[in-house]
């Protein structure tokens, strides 16, 4: 049981074979999210070496300061989301998420070593990604007509994890060429972080301002659509049965006693396969309907727990990091895809922002169990646990999300009639 995203009911049928390009809204939101991911990832590559090797913060210090931060991320995606839904306002918000992540680096840069200035500067990186990511993906669905949304938003995703895989590149190459100055790497994610900024202005149409919408108390809210209840309650679902990248990382490290050096290649992997799936998973989903391939992801990702539970070796590396592109290539952008169409216009950016944050917290709780579990039952039992607990989660979802709702094929209009002249 899927949702099929489909066009409007009297738009004449597409011939066969005929292709739509991906829309110049689409491009130019990819391309600043691949500089904004450089800039960002730059940082993220570095932070905690810096932290911790060179100002001596503890583990746990850093942990605490990220792990709070990106709690507080899933919660303000809500508030862009709600900014951007008043007027249309899409590209306003998402402008000032993304500036305020590029002076974040500044804030680093500026911060002289303090725990405030750099928590400070934290704060406000995450702030900005909460704020625009709702906006960006409202401009994503907007962008097009629906029955292409999943291969746009695999568009999107695939320029943005390739900047995610330069970002950490630029940053060693950076330390390299500057004696492990990190200050260095700071200034330059920021310039590229305003680089994104300024495309983001100059390149990306803003749209035309929604009409003002009188409202109930009940339409604030995403939440009174049925169908889009049941996607909330199915992706929240399977977000509470996903145990994260880390630990799937970890296992990986501690069967094969991998050397600390190259643990951040996994991830690197994972990345690089997403990056070549993204694209044909969104137009696969076009043609099939979305709920199908979200649900074949997280069957993907069933599969990794299930690999992890033989005996490690390197095929075993090869095949979870494959499962686990095959996961977000599925079901990131094509989720989105899912949802956009089942939302008004003027709830668009709110609506996915409230399917954002549902996700992001299930998964915080996922984590945070199966990190509860292993502590006090070890690895084996917990990774059976997670297991089963995503089988009864897939179980349910495919019960829960929509029935697809196709839309008539328009019939041609009968020819008009000819007058026949009178028998005498």
């Amino acid at each position: 049981m899927y949702l099929a995203s489909t066009g409007r009911p009297d738009a004449p049928p597409r011939p066969l074979g005929a292709r739509r390009r991906v829309p110049a809204t689409v491009i130019a939101l990819g391309a600043v999210s691949l500089v904004t991911d450089v800039s960002s990832e730059m940082v993220t590559a570095v932070l905690p070496l810096y932290l911790v090797l060179g100002l001596g913060l503890s583990p746990l210090q850093f942990g605490f300061l990220d792990g709070m931060f990106n709690g507080a991320t899933a919660l303000v995606r809500l508030l862009g989301g709600r900014l951007a839904d008043r007027g249309g306002h899409h590209k306003r918000v998402a402008s000032a998420g993304y500036l305020l992540s590029a002076l974040s680096r500044l804030g680093l840069l500026l911060a002289g070593g303090t725990t405030a200035g750099i928590a400070g500067s934290l704060a406000a990186d995450r702030l900005g990604k909460g704020v625009r990511t709702a906006p960006r993906d409202a401009l994503i669905s907007l962008s097009g007509p629906p029955e292409t949304l999943g291969r746009a938003f695999g568009v999107h995703r695939a320029m943005d994890t390739t900047g995610a895989l330069l970002g950490p590149l630029a940053a060693f190459a950076v330390l390299w060429a500057t004696a492990d100055a990190y200050d260095a790497v700071f200034a330059v994610s920021f310039c590229t972080g305003l680089l994104g900024v300024l495309l983001l202005v100059l390149y990306v149409p803003a749209g035309a301002p929604a009409p003002p919408v009188r409202r109930t108390p009940l339409q604030h809210t995403a939440l009174r659509d049925p169908a889009f209840r049941r996607i909330l309650y199915a992706a929240s679902l399977l977000g509470a049965a996903t145990i994260g990248d880390s630990f799937l990382y970890l296992l990986l490290q501690r069967g094969l006693d991998l050397p600390p050096a190259l643990f951040p290649l996994l991830p690197l992997g994972a990345a690089a396969g997403y990056l070549l799936l993204a694209v044909p998973a969104g137009r696969i989903a076009d043609r099939v309907g979305r709920g199908l391939p979200f649900l074949a992801g997280h069957a993907a990702l069933l599969g990794a727990y299930a690999v992890l539970l033989l005996p490690v070796a390197w095929p075993t590396v090869a095949a979870v990091l494959a499962l686990l592109a095959v996961f977000y290539a599925s079901t990131d952008g094509v989720l989105m895809a899912l949802a956009g169409p089942v939302l008004p216009a003027h709830r668009r950016a709110g609506g996915l922002a409230v399917l954002q944050t549902g996700q992001a917290l299930a998964r915080l709780l996922g984590a945070a169990g199966f990190g509860a579990a292993w502590t006090f039952w070890g690895q084996g039992p917990a990774l059976w646990t997670a297991a089963l607990a995503l089988a009864a989660a897939l179980t349910a979802a495919w019960r829960i999300l929509p029935t697809p709702t196709p839309t008539p094929t328009p019939l041609p209009a009968p020819a008009p009639a000819r007058d026949t002249p009178e028998a005498p």
